[in-house]
């Protein structure tokens, strides 16, 4: 299933986790193990958020996303299911049949 996780790093974490590199060293793991299709990073109500699209084959993989962003950033995590375009269409397609 397609998943974006979002994550938002607190100010005071977020300036420790840069300065000692652990900000990037945690993101770049995450980016490795992950494979995102699309990755985005931004401010969002003041905090360094990223967000990262990718398919999660198992729900186990939350675990694995999830507790390096916990541990090593104190980061508040989102994980969300989005579609692309061809999924919403295929949505669609049979939301419709099973309607009529």
């Amino acid at each position: 299933m397609r998943m974006m996780v979002r994550f938002s790093v607190p100010i005071e974490k977020g300036n420790k986790a840069f300065k000692d590199g652990s900000l990037r060293q945690t993101v770049e793991t995450l980016m490795k193990k992950i494979k995102p299709e699309a990755a985005y990073f931004s401010s969002l109500d003041g905090t360094r958020t990223g967000m990262l699209f990718f398919d999660m084959d198992e729900p186990s993989q939350l675990v694995e996303v999830a507790e390096p962003l916990f541990l090593n950033l104190d980061a508040a995590v989102e994980f969300i299911p989005v579609m692309n375009m061809d999924d919403l269409q295929k949505g669609m397609a049979k939301a419709a049949k099973a309607k009529g």
